[in-house]
């Protein structure tokens, strides 16, 4: 059992939204979306998965505690585990929470998260690659969001750092036969230029970019050959649409000037909350059912399994386990 002051509250900079939409650009073809909802939040999950996943590193880092990432996910293959801790395998397990009443909630009182469900889908709980001894780490990241139109040019008006992205359709960015598209041609129907970055996979299935220039109307063709394309980037909403054609394919694919999304999250706290072995969590949790109000959602997306927050273990106890675990292993 754990009370909300063995909740270790780390402090969010912008340097974790930008690891994590590194991340999130160049994983999402490759990811399993069992959530639901637009492609966007899809891509803010990740950005804030990886945002926690960066902070806890670093407050590894500074606690002295050792750890090692071997196993930490390529973008191209499904997770395995986040940081490894005295030999076991651990699962950071994120949820951003964005509603700003929640927040102040939560804020004034720690303890309503106790009562929050620690929930891990049933389709990855019983996936075939977790071992008994495995460990996973439930985490809130406390931070804003734009949702619409009118919260992006809220935040461009405040002078909010944004990250427009356009995530293209699975046709592109996940093709079923892996070859060429050919010669790139990208074209703006914008009255000024607009800068524009594009993100794909070559031959061998590196993730390349490059950044262009487009003239109003004019063909600006790409440097790189992509065998796949992910996103489209801009740094404002353009006024009209953006076109990218596809000698291989082609057709023309347009972004239409309401395509665009915000995955920036403009973090405050994250709160590490507690951890909990797989085999305990196994022999704890009870079936929470897709479409069921909870703490972190208005409506799950899947079916999850859960224990309460409250029935974790403190995080502190565990890193001073995990100095033992070190010192056991180098002694045998």
């Amino acid at each position: 059992m754990i009370s909300d002051s063995d909740f270790i509250k780390l402090p969010y900079t912008p340097d974790l939204t930008e690891g994590g939409i590194a991340y999130a650009t160049r994983s999402l073809p490759h990811t399993y979306d069992r959530m639901g909802g637009s492609l966007y939040s899809r891509l803010r999950r990740i950005v804030g998965g990886v945002a926690v996943e960066l902070a806890f590193r670093r407050y590894l880092n500074e606690q002295g505690t050792p750890f090692d990432v071997k196993g930490a996910t390529p973008f191209t293959e499904p997770d395995r585990y986040d940081v490894a801790l005295g030999g076991h395998r651990c699962d950071i397990k994120t949820y951003v929470t964005s509603k700003r009443n929640q927040i102040s909630a939560m804020r004034r009182n720690p303890e309503l998260v106790l009562h929050a469900p620690a929930l891990i889908p049933e389709d990855q709980f019983f996936a075939a690659n977790h071992t008994e001894q495995d460990l996973y780490l439930f985490a809130f990241l406390l931070g804003l969001t734009t949702n619409s139109p009118e919260d992006i040019q809220k935040a461009v008006t405040a002078n909010q750092r944004t990250y427009l992205i356009h995530p293209l359709l699975e046709e592109w960015s996940h093709p079923q036969i892996w070859s060429p598209l050919g010669r790139l041609a990208l074209k703006s129907e914008c009255a000024a230029p607009i800068k524009v970055e594009i993100g794909g996979q070559d031959a061998d299935r590196n993730f390349v970019t490059e950044t262009l220039t487009l003239d109003p109307l004019t063909r600006i063709f790409a440097v790189n050959e992509y065998y796949s394309l992910a996103y489209i980037h801009v740094e404002s909403i353009p006024e009209a649409r953006v076109g990218i054609h596809s000698a291989a394919k082609g057709e023309i694919y347009l972004v239409q000037p309401q395509d665009w999304g915000n995955i920036w999250i403009y973090g405050m706290d994250i709160w590490l909350a507690g951890y909990m072995s797989h085999e305990e969590f196994r022999r704890k949790a009870s079936a929470i059912f897709a479409g069921s109000r909870v703490f972190q959602y208005s409506k799950t997306q899947t079916k999850n399994l859960s224990v309460p927050v409250a029935d974790l273990h403190s995080l502190e106890d565990l890193l001073e386990r995990v100095k033992e675990w070190e010192i056991q292993r180098k002694s045998r």
